[in-house]
């Protein structure tokens, strides 16, 4: 008689693709940038596809979030997790922001006291100690004197980081809700908040207006488009099978996969300083996925999207 190996593999397999999908999507948006679109308005387009699709199969989703308005906050979140996320990626180096942005389950423990009630033991305090141990050896340099970010990349990094911490965090505030409805609100607020951003972005002079793309780039953006909601339907058939402890340490090999494709293609570089501040807000990371409780995970969380 087969056992649960079987159903625990192709779960595992589930979210190592979400990982790879989220991993190596630096790429396309780069190769979307050079063809004249800025990572935000791609950014929009991908997530305006994904709730196209998402809403053609479930009429009615759009009227099941306005009927839950704390998902606001969620939209909010999700789509400022994915501005920071995807713009810092195609602008910076991507294992440097990839880093910053795994700062998640530090920020996690500071906004858990107040939003969850949960106030921080000692172990979680050292975990936010060693990870921002880590931050201070990424960002610090001769040139500056304090670890401060030194770049729009960045900036961009933690604050993605930052609302993917929230975006966690308000999962589990809103289970009351359908996880359909918390899916359609996170896809919403990646496509309004892109648009939002881009348009600040124009006015502004940080960023072209949106253009008309080349076949060729089109069809990488469909196909990106595509990858990013399979990823979210292969995280959402992986979490809600595995303990939550064992989602999360799987979904840092998004860090490999990034770090892997980026260096290969000389977008990143592994330089002593990366590599031990790395080593240090990964290892906060891993700890943290360790130390929550083995239940199934299943709250219709992205990553990071």
């Amino acid at each position: 008689m087969a056992g649960p190996e079987g159903p625990r593999a192709a779960a595992v397999a589930a979210l190592v693709f979400n990982a790879f999908v989220w991993g190596v999507s630096w790429w396309p948006f780069r190769e979307l940038q050079s063809q004249g679109l800025h990572p935000l308005w791609a950014t929009c387009a991908v997530y305006l596809f994904s709730l196209l699709v998402v809403t053609a199969m479930r009429p009615g989703l759009l009227r099941a979030v306005r009927s839950h308005p704390a998902l606001l906050w969620l939209m909010l979140a999700s789509g400022c997790t994915n501005v920071g996320f995807n713009w810092a990626v195609t602008v910076g180096d991507v294992v440097r922001v990839v880093l910053l942005f795994y700062l998640m389950p530090a920020w996690s423990v500071l906004l858990a006291w107040p939003l969850l009630g949960e106030r921080p033991q000692l172990p979680a305090l050292v975990r936010l100690a060693l990870a921002l141990a880590g931050v201070v050896v990424i960002l610090k340099t001769p040139e500056t004197p304090w670890p401060v970010p030194q770049s729009l990349p960045d900036v961009l990094a933690i604050l993605g980081g930052f609302s993917f911490a929230l975006v966690n965090i308000l999962v589990l505030r809103l289970r009351g809700a359908p996880a359909i409805a918390r899916v359609t609100a996170m896809f919403t607020g990646g496509t309004l908040a892109a648009a939002a951003a881009g348009t600040i972005a124009v006015t502004q002079g940080l960023a072209p207006s949106p253009t008309l793309l080349p076949i060729g780039a089109a069809a990488l953006a469909l196909v990106l488009g595509v990858g990013f909601l399979l990823g979210n339907a292969a995280m959402q058939f992986g979490a809600s099978r595995l303990p939550a402890q064992t989602t999360a340490l799987v979904m840092l090999s998004e860090v490999l996969f990034a770090s892997v494709s980026s260096v290969a293609a000389g977008a990143a570089t592994l330089g002593p300083r990366t590599l031990a501040g790395g080593a240090l807000v990964l290892a906060a990371a891993a700890w943290s996925a360790l130390s929550e409780p083995g239940t199934k995970s299943g709250n219709g969380a992205q990553s990071p999207a």
